[in-house]
């Protein structure tokens, strides 16, 4: 009896540590990652309801969300773009948010308004592609100021380009995006 509590014990002790491994959030983030240092209460409120929104189907370590596929073999239909490999502007979020992506065939319509699509937005423009390849292009690459400055709608064009024409290559997202050219560019899929 004495020898199956402490097995039912270790198992338990093992489940917890390994139940923690790699798991961050977006508070962790704040305290010792890459938000230490961010004072902008919309960019923290953002972050948190990035994390509560959008982390089923976006990956942004920033927030501590997995939710998009890093290879194309193990893409999903609900995964989104992969924000860690894909730079968006402010104008290019708010569209998103409020129309569901640009397919319009999995992301809900206005999964944020107002002030909390705002804050999203905020957070998005400045915190996504961090972990981009640099450019072949020889368009400059826009800088986080430059994107959250861009509030206007998606720039129809080249699908080889991010949403809003920022030079951005769908290409730098290492397979988690679609080949179909008119999957390239959803935001919010």
């Amino acid at each position: 009896m004495q020898r199956r509590a402490l097995t039912t014990l270790g198992a338990l002790v093992a489940a917890l540590v390994l139940a923690s491994c790699g798991s961050e959030s977006v508070q962790t983030n704040i305290d010792n990652g890459p938000l230490k240092g961010e004072k902008d209460p919309v960019v923290l409120k953002g972050a948190n309801l990035f994390a509560e929104r959008c982390s089923g189907c976006h990956t942004l370590a920033v927030a501590g969300t997995q939710g998009g596929a890093y290879a194309i073999k193990d893409r999903e239909r609900t995964d989104g773009p992969n924000f860690d490999l894909r730079a968006e502007s402010k104008g290019s979020v708010l569209y998103a948010l409020h129309n569901g992506g640009y397919s319009g065939a999995i992301m809900p319509a206005n999964i944020a308004v107002g002030d909390d699509a705002e804050a999203i937005a905020e957070f998005l423009c400045k915190y996504t592609g961090l972990k981009a390849k640099a450019s072949s292009s020889p368009a400059k690459r826009p800088t986080p100021a430059q994107r959250c400055a861009d509030t206007g709608p998606p720039k129809a064009g080249n699908a080889e380009k991010s949403p809003a024409g920022s030079g951005v290559a769908d290409t730098e997202d290492s397979g988690a995006q679609s080949s179909n050219p008119s999957q390239g560019t959803d935001t919010g899929q």
